[in-house]
C-alpha cells in the first residue's frame, strides 16, 4: 500500500508541476489545438490552447512508476516486474504515436494528423508486439503477464482466445490483441472532446483498478491458495502503476479542467487508452473494464452508431458524435456534460468493483 500512496503523489506533483512549464513552452513557440469547423461553435474560442499536455502525463507515470520501483530494488520491497513493464510499455508506444499524430496536426496547422491507415497500422504493430510478449516471460510457477483465455473476474477456462495453441490459435488471439488495444486507445481519444473530460474519467479508471490490482496481491494464489485467490502474475507492481496513473491524471486534470489551459492532445489519449488496454490484460479482467470504462464504451459507440445510421438510412442518430456533443448541442452548458460524465464514470468504476468483490466473496474469501 506504501508503495501505491507514494507512486500516486509523485505521478501528481510531477504531472501538476511539469504541466505549467509545457504551457509556458508551447504557448511561446505556438503550439496551440486547431478546432473542428463542423463542431459545437462554443469551442472556436479554444483555437490556439497549448496541446500535447499528454507528455506530463506521460513523465508523471513513468517517473512515479520507476522511482518506487528502484526503491523497492534497493529496500528489498519489490521492484519492476515483466507485467509492470510490459503495460508501461505500451502506454508509451501508444503515446509516441500519439505525439507524431499531433506533431503533424501542428505543423500542418489542421485539425487532422496522421491518416487513419496509418494510425491504424501503428496500433496494429504496438498490438502486436504487446501481444507477443504478453505470453512470454513465465514465473518461476510458469505464470506470464497474460493469458490467452478471455477474462472477466478472472481468467474464463472455457473461452481460450488461442484455441490451446498453433500457428491459427495465435493469430486470432493477436487479432484479438488489437482489437481490444486499438478499441480501447481510440475510445479515450474520443472521449477527450471536453475540458477535463477524458483525463477526469481516466482517473477513476485508475482509482479502481489500482484497488482491484491490490486485492489480487492481497489474495494472490502464490504462497498458500485460498478460496477466490488470483493468478495474476505481478498484481502489486499493476497496482503501483495505477496509482501512479490515477496520480499524473488528477495532477493533468487541475490546468486541464474548464476553462482549459492546456489539452493532452492524441498523446494523452491514446496513452491513457493503451493502459487502461494494458491493466485489463495484465490483471486478467478484459471484459470487466468494459464495465469500469463503461464511459470510454459508451461514446464510442455513439459514433459507431452515427455512422451506421448516416451510412444505412442517411440520418443522425445524435445531433453530433461522440455522445457529449450531443448534450452540448441540445443546450447542456459544457461542465454540465462533463460534470454529468464525469458521475457516470464514478458509478461505473464502483460497480465494476463491486462485480468484483462480490466474486471473490462468493468463492468463500469471507461469507457476506
Amino acid at each position: 500500500m506504501t508503495q501505491m500512496i507514494i507512486a500516486g503523489a509523485i505521478g501528481l506533483l510531477v504531472s501538476i508541476f511539469i504541466t505549467p512549464w509545457l504551457i509556458r513552452k508551447f504557448s511561446a513557440v505556438g503550439i496551440g489545438q486547431e478546432i473542428r469547423e463542423e463542431g459545437p461553435k462554443s469551442h472556436l474560442r479554444k483555437r490556439g490552447t497549448p496541446t500535447m499536455g499528454g507528455i506530463a502525463i506521460l513523465i508523471g507515470i513513468t517517473v512515479a512508476y520507476v522511482t518506487v520501483d528502484v526503491y523497492g530494488e534497493i529496500a528489498n520491497v519489490g521492484g519492476f516486474t515483466v507485467s509492470g513493464l510490459l503495460v508501461l510499455g505500451l502506454t508509451l508506444s501508444l503515446g509516441g504515436l500519439g505525439f507524431v499524430d499531433d506533431y503533424i496536426k501542428l505543423v500542418k496547422h489542421r485539425n487532422l494528423g496522421l491518416n487513419k491507415k496509418a494510425k491504424l497500422i501503428g496500433q496494429f504493430v504496438i498490438a502486436l508486439a504487446f501481444g507477443i510478449m504478453i505470453r512470454l516471460f513465465p514465473n518461476e510457477v510458469g505464470l506470464t503477464p497474460g493469458s490467452t483465455h478471455l477474462s472477466f473476474l478472472r481468467d474464463l477456462d472455457t473461452v481460450d482466445l488461442a484455441f490451446g495453441g498453433g500457428i491459427f490459435g495465435m493469430v486470432f488471439f493477436l487479432l484479438f490483441m488489437y482489437l481490444l488495444i486499438s478499441a480501447w486507445s481510440n475510445a479515450v481519444n474520443l472521449t477527450d472532446g471536453l475540458d477535463g473530460l477524458a483525463s477526469g474519467a481516466t482517473a477513476f479508471v485508475m482509482g479502481a483498478y489500482a484497488a482491484l490490482t491490490f486485492w489480487q496481491f492481497r489474495n494472490s494464489c502464490a504462497g498458500t491458495p485460498q478460496p477466490g485467490c488470483y493468478n495474476v502474475r505481478d498484481p502489486l507492481d499493476l497496482a503501483v502503476l495505477a496509482a501512479a496513473g490515477l496520480g499524473a491524471c488528477i495532477g493533468f486534470l487541475w490546468w486541464n479542467a474548464a476553462p482549459a489551459k492546456i489539452f493532452m492532445g492524441d498523446t494523452g489519449s491514446l496513452a491513457l487508452g493503451g493502459l487502461v488496454a494494458g491493466l485489463s490484460v495484465a490483471s486478467r479482467t478484459e471484459l470487466l473494464m468494459v464495465i469500469v470504462g463503461a464511459l470510454f464504451v459508451v461514446e464510442a459507440l455513439s459514433v459507431v452508431i452515427q455512422v451506421i445510421g448516416f451510412r444505412t438510412r442517411g440520418i443522425r442518430i445524435f445531433r453530433m458524435a461522440p455522445f457529449h456533443h450531443h448534450f452540448e448541442n441540445g443546450g447542456w452548458a459544457e461542465t454540465t456534460v462533463v460534470v454529468r460524465f464525469w458521475l457516470i464514470a464514478a458509478m461505473a468504476s464502483l460497480a465494476g468493483a463491486a462485480m468484483f468483490y462480490g466474486e471473490w466473496l462468493n468463492l468463500g474469501g469471507i461469507k457476506p
